[in-house]
């Protein structure tokens, strides 16, 4: 569905964030949902209270569907916040994250 440029690959720097405690390496050109589903997939992005997946929508800060949690602050829209070098993200929702 989504496919980064070639040269947005190639001028992209490399940062270090933890999702959910675990180490991944994502383009710093990257917001935190983009980044989040580059390593988990919408699928693995969060979950509804009865444990079903739930994925960002729009990717533009109208629909408040990536609510994530960043350096523990909870229910940040992640399209909105791009990725830093040392950032912490908390997946939220209910159920579990596989």
């Amino acid at each position: 569905m989504f496919r980064r440029s070639a040269h947005a690959c190639q001028t992209a720097r490399q940062v270090q964030i933890r999702v959910d405690g675990v180490a991944v390496s994502v383009p710093d050109t990257l917001s935190v949902a983009a980044a989040v589903l580059q390593v988990h997939g919408w699928q693995g992005y969060r979950r509804h209270h009865d444990g079903s997946p739930r994925a960002p929508l729009c990717l533009m800060g109208s629909c408040h569907d990536c609510l994530i949690t960043v350096d523990g602050q909870p229910n940040r829209q992640g399209c909105l916040v791009p990725v830093a070098e040392g950032m912490q993200v908390e997946r939220q929702g209910g159920g579990r994250h596989d």
